[in-house]
């Protein structure tokens, strides 16, 4: 969350400093300094701020490297979609508060094999969430050679978006254009690297245009999206 959008939301939400100080549990001077600029907002406020203001989880903090020893958890990764609002694991109570989409798409992105029902929810992220932070997502698949992982999902959200008559295909479309610039030439998986040989010859030969563009080995498809053409 930058300085410009906690004023940006207080001024929205016709709060003066007073009252907005006393809701986040600083003083008004301090409040000034947070708008301003010359205080760092810590996760903490960033997440009074949200509740406060009602704000998307795109304004929560992303980390700046992935972190250190982490074991990737299917259940989590589910209840950290649900706490999102992905319908497809709604019955889930999420027992932590919401991570920033653009984390959560990058860490399903980085898995080597990954459940088709957890694989499916990535476009949804991109396309319910257009105001995510795209050029971190980008810095960060560049940095582990996602970019054609990516690049692809983000393909398969653009037309989910055009499907829905989204005002999110257009900021789509840009990204897809920004990742065609740093595709990679090598051949990749998507969620599905211990595929057998037989498998990988099928779906070099029957694979969509759009994963042949990508160098993805994969038969993914927008319109096998259970969320696909809906309004």
């Amino acid at each position: 969350m930058k300085a410009s959008e906690l004023k940006a939301a207080r001024l929205k939400s016709r709060l003066n400093q007073n009252a907005t100080a006393a809701k986040l549990s600083v003083s008004q001077p301090y409040l000034t300094m947070l708008e301003n600029g010359k205080r760092r907002l810590t996760p903490k406020l960033v997440g009074r701020a949200r509740r406060l203001f009602n704000l998307p989880p795109t304004v929560l903090p992303l980390p700046a490297a992935p972190e250190a020893g982490h074991r990737f958890c299917p259940q989590t990764f589910a209840e950290d979609l649900s706490a999102l609002g992905y319908r497809g694991f709604a019955y889930l109570r999420p027992r932590r508060r919401p991570k920033n989409p653009a984390e959560v798409v990058l860490e399903g992105l980085a898995q080597a094999d990954l459940e088709a029902r957890l694989l499916e929810a990535l476009p949804w992220l991109l396309v319910q969430y257009p105001d995510m932070d795209f050029d971190w997502l980008v810095s960060q698949a560049k940095q582990r050679d996602l970019q054609n992982r990516l690049g692809f999902v983000a393909t398969l959200a653009e037309e989910v978006a055009e499907s829905k008559k989204s005002q999110a295909a257009e900021r789509l479309r840009h990204l897809v254009r920004t990742l065609q610039k740093s595709r990679l030439a090598r051949e990749d998986t998507l969620g599905r690297s211990s595929m057998s040989a037989r498998e990988r010859r099928w779906l070099e030969e029957n694979r969509p245009e759009e994963a042949k563009n990508w160098n993805l080995l994969t038969d993914w498809r927008p319109e096998v999206l259970p969320y696909y053409g809906e309004l």
